[in-house]
């Protein structure tokens, strides 16, 4: 592996690893790009099967975070760590406070929070070396219903590029997952006056959703090929996929999970069937939202304010997408990258220090 090459290829800033034999900590911390501000981005914890594994995904990771952190039009930039080892037996105390020194060493640089393996109490103990941690418990509190909401929001405006109309009411929408987001997504979107079908590995989350919304319920491998105008994934990635996108019998795909296209290519198959992707990083930009608005002293209001203006993002992405003639997952990059060029010509007006 090159890594000057690897950072090279999209124009890393920094890659920074981090190691301690007393606690065993073996981290590496990504920064993407600081164009708009701290480069934010949670803390994963995974078995990695190689150094090289972790590396990669630290990068892909951290790009990622600058693009949804730009679309979702915050004064950030993107960054990601992942600490490698076995999340049942390497966490400490000592572990997670050593990781916080490295991040306190950055000066700000890196802003990290919560992801996979990484509980409140992990970042308790960052938070006793370093100010640079978010999502803390007490504070911003739990992300999924800022998420769901601006989920929500970004389904009405997909909603009115295709159908001329926001309103929600007698469509047929199939949402596949049904946990902390999902729940509340189905919840916002039975009030605005949708027909639900859905479905869980969890029996107990359907039969909630079922009594509570008089949802219709199908099998997991059956969501898929239901007839419906929106189909929300809201539960794991790679869900539109070779064996997925030809079964879809809907218009729209919008909803939550993360890395929804198991290959850009398959961004290009829903549009040559005149299926509406809107790509997961600008509709679930809430989490960031929220964690963001907590580093300006936080404020529930004012969270779901700048939530719901991930509806005017999607209408934003989706007419660069008619000027450009591009799929919409090209076009949100595109709306990211134009965002960080235009404010990085504020930084050549001198500011004495």
């Amino acid at each position: 592996m090159k890594i000057f090459d690897l950072l090279e290829q999209y124009d890393y800033e920094q890659l920074m690893f981090c190691q301690d034999r007393g606690t065993g900590l073996k981290a590496i911390i990504a920064i993407h790009d600081t164009t708009l501000g701290p480069a934010l981005g949670g803390t994963r914890l995974w078995n990695y099967e190689s150094e090289e594994e972790a590396i990669i995904d630290a990068l892909r990771l951290a790009r990622g975070m600058t693009y949804k952190n730009a679309a979702a039009g915050l004064n950030l930039g993107g960054g990601k760590a992942v600490i490698m080892g076995d999340p049942d037996t390497i966490k400490s105390e000592e572990l997670f406070r050593v990781f916080g020194r490295f991040i306190e060493g950055l000066a700000g640089r890196y802003i990290t929070a919560e992801d996979m393996n990484i509980k409140t109490q992990d970042l308790a103990y960052v938070n006793d070396e370093t100010e640079f941690v978010v999502g803390l418990e007490g504070k911003s509190g739990d992300p999924s219903l800022v998420t769901a909401f601006g989920v929500f929001r970004g389904i009405s405006a997909a909603t009115g590029e295709v159908y001329g109309s926001d309103d929600l009411k007698g469509k047929v929408i199939a949402v596949q997952g049904l946990g902390a987001v999902g729940y509340h997504v189905c919840r916002h979107l039975h009030e605005a006056g949708a027909r639900l079908i859905v479905t869980d590995i969890r029996k107990g989350k359907i039969e909630r959703v079922v009594d509570e919304m008089g949802a219709a319920a199908v099998a997991p491998d059956e969501i898929y090929a239901v007839a419906c105008d929106i189909f929300t994934p809201c539960a794991m990635g790679a869900v539109i996929n070779d064996f997925t996108v030809e079964q879809l019998k809907c218009r729209i795909v919008a909803g939550s999970a993360n890395n929804q296209l198991a290959e850009d290519r398959h961004g290009d198959m829903l549009t040559a069937r005149g299926i509406l992707y809107i790509p997961d990083f600008v509709i679930n930009a809430g989490g960031v939202i929220n964690v963001y608005e907590e580093m300006r002293g936080y404020d529930k209001e004012r969270a779901m304010t700048r939530a719901a203006n991930i509806y005017g993002s999607i209408k934003c992405l989706l007419a660069i997408a008619r000027r450009d003639n591009i799929p919409t997952h090209v076009a949100a990059n595109r709306m990211a990258e134009e965002r960080i060029a235009r404010m990085a010509g504020v930084g050549t007006v001198y500011l004495r220090k």
